[in-house]
């Protein structure tokens, strides 16, 4: 299932991003959207958890919550 991160702080790397969301199961992928001009995140990104039982429960519990300096939205992509 994939899921849409929204207002990621520019300085939150895929590792952090990963992790956040390893804690509630499986992650097959994960990636931050950047421009292309200069290699600087856009503030967004997205996760793809193989269960959709764990995304839910990412989804759920990560919605506003901190990631960085930013509180994180949270839904499905």
């Amino acid at each position: 299932m994939k899921i849409l991160i929204r207002n990621l702080d520019r300085e939150t790397s895929e590792q952090e991003l990963q992790a956040a969301f390893e804690v509630h199961g499986t992650v097959q992928s994960c990636d931050i959207v950047k421009e292309k001009s200069n290699g600087l995140s856009k503030g967004f990104g997205f996760v793809e958890m193989p269960k959709a039982g764990d995304a839910k429960v990412a989804v759920k519990t990560l919605n506003d919550t901190m990631l960085g300096a930013n509180k994180i939205r949270v839904k499905y992509a």
